[in-house]
């Protein structure tokens, strides 16, 4: 199989390849090249590069052989194997193999291809191709490859145009075959009425925009709405994604979590010390030397430097691809204390459901109602969560029969959101619960963020304070804090939050009938 032959091509022997050089020594390299993109990365990198090329097994051995895989196919017009998603730290060549010189290797084996290429910003994203450009139009590109050319009508750099020059007879003009293009975009433009052979997403945000849930919103419907219209043939045109983690629901994250079974997905994090569990495939790992992914460019002391640059969570994410730190976070959950029993009613002193209310069916945020139990011993447990993407009609239903099967002894909790329509929603629940105590919550500017109101909450889970009654709730609320506040949903957080600053509150809950 072509897949196979890639990945365990042999070289030829050396004596062979230097009698060759010397009868026609381009044509020789255009057959190295041709061989291997890893070849042509490393011969034309002084081109478009004034650094030296630094060579690393995660280049020659994962990047060049998995994109060459991707190419032949589309070359050869077969159904793609999978999409593929490459996880890896900044700094680390990837955006010029991937982005930079692999559409221009295509160009010179199959010049008909067609790439549209994407980033977060169009700068970026014209920057990127502008050097692809620029690799065409070199001196030494052109004495390995005369037939190519930029289509002279057609040479922007967001938009330009590949040409092949054909000789038929000599004496005369060559002819011209209009070749493939390589269209240029951003999340938030469009690339309407442009197609691709191959799609490539080379980082659709930036760890600025990945705090911002409208963002990671955007970032996510350019990758899985705008893009996936754009293909010359849906079964054959693959997407290649490249990015360093930066959010949990990040476009890598987001697709991973669909558990889509066409996914090749590359993850070198770059050091194992802290994040072995995130490399992908496992055999990987083999490769790491002193548990360093590149010992020449991110050295330990380069590591450690760029740590104190990111602070803990940008380490995690763009160095160890997890986007929480080691130890989960703002949120030790290790130190929960599991039970499998509540203790005796004299030893509680107070309880409280709190609800954290969401409107949307089967999508979007979730309701969450917590019910935590303060102890005598200054100890604190949760004892319940329901969770679930109710409408209107049916959330207030649930809230209603919860709080009766909890009993009156139970506080519950709604917190209002702001603006008139989260005061009247929080009304329209407390006259659904006429005949239990309630109380409303409305977060004051004091609190500050979810990440602030969280904080006390967090105090006492990382103390070992915090138990949890073994349940089926407890492994999707602990993945939740885990990851918190980069967590795609933050509901079961903010209600415990709530729950919690209730049961430390000193003021006596006024009761709403």
């Amino acid at each position: 199989m072509i897949e196979q032959s890639i990945l365990t091509r042999t070289i030829k022997s050396k004596p062979l390849r230097a009698k060759e050089a010397l009868k026609d020594p381009f044509a020789v390299r255009r057959d190295i090249n041709n061989d291997s993109l890893y070849d042509f990365i490393e011969y034309f990198w002084p081109v478009i590069n004034n650094k030296e090329f630094i060579p690393n097994w995660h280049i020659e051995k994962v990047l060049c052989p998995e994109l060459e895989i991707v190419a032949y196919r589309v070359a050869n017009n077969q159904p793609k194997l999978y999409d593929l998603i490459f996880n890896v730290p900044p700094g680390t060549t990837k955006t010029m193999a991937c982005t930079v010189m692999f559409p221009v290797w295509c160009w010179t084996k199959w010049f008909w291809m067609s790439f549209i290429t994407g980033s977060y910003s169009s700068d970026l994203a014209l920057e990127k191709a502008e050097l692809s450009r620029d690799l065409i139009r070199s001196d030494l590109f052109k004495a390995i490859y005369p037939e190519l050319n930029i289509k002279t009508d057609k040479d922007a750099k967001g938009n330009f145009k590949v040409i092949k020059k054909e000789q038929i007879f000599a004496g005369r003009a060559s002819r011209i075959h209009q070749g493939g293009s390589r269209y240029s975009t951003s999340v938030k433009a469009t690339a309407t009425g442009f197609h691709g052979h191959i799609i490539i997403v080379d980082d659709p945000l930036n760890p600025e925009q990945a705090v911002s849930e409208k963002e990671l919103a955007t970032a996510n419907r350019f990758m899985g709405q705008t893009l996936s219209t754009r293909k010359v043939e849906k079964s054959v045109t693959p997407t290649i994604l490249i990015m360093q983690r930066l959010h949990q629901d990040d476009p890598s994250g987001h697709i991973l979590n669909k558990k889509k079974k066409k996914i090749r997905h590359i993850s070198l994090p770059g050091e194992i010390r802290n994040y072995k569990e995130q490399v992908h495939p496992k055999e990987l790992i083999d490769y790491y030397e002193g548990e360093l992914l590149d010992p020449i460019r991110m050295d330990w002391g380069v590591l450690e430097e760029m740590e104190t640059d990111l602070g803990q969570y940008g380490y995690a994410g763009q160095i160890g691809q997890k986007p929480t730190p080691p130890g989960g976070g703002m949120f030790k959950v290790d130190h929960f204390q599991m039970i499998t029993s509540m203790p005796s009613h004299h030893d509680q002193i107070q309880i409280v459901r709190y609800w954290d209310k969401a409107g949307s069916e089967g999508k979007g945020a979730f309701t969450v109602g917590v019910k935590m139990v303060k102890m005598r011993n200054g100890r604190f447990i949760i004892e319940d969560i329901k969770r679930g993407q109710w409408a209107s009609e049916q959330r207030e239903r649930i809230i209603r029969q919860t709080a009766e099967a909890d009993g009156g002894g139970v506080q519950i909790g709604i917190e209002q959101e702001p603006g008139s329509g989260g005061l009247e929603s929080a009304d329209a629940t407390i006259r659904n619960l006429a005949g239990f105590s309630c109380f409303k919550d409305k977060p004051g500017k004091s609190e500050g963020s979810k990440t602030s109101r969280a904080d006390p909450f967090s105090v006492q889970v990382n103390n070992g304070n915090v138990s949890l009654l073994v349940a089926d709730w407890n492994h999707k609320f602990i993945d939740e804090l885990s990851n918190f506040p980069f967590s795609t949903f933050k509901d079961q957080t903010d209600a415990s939050s709530g729950a919690f600053k209730k049961l430390t509150s000193k003021k006596i809950a006024r009761r709403v009938i």
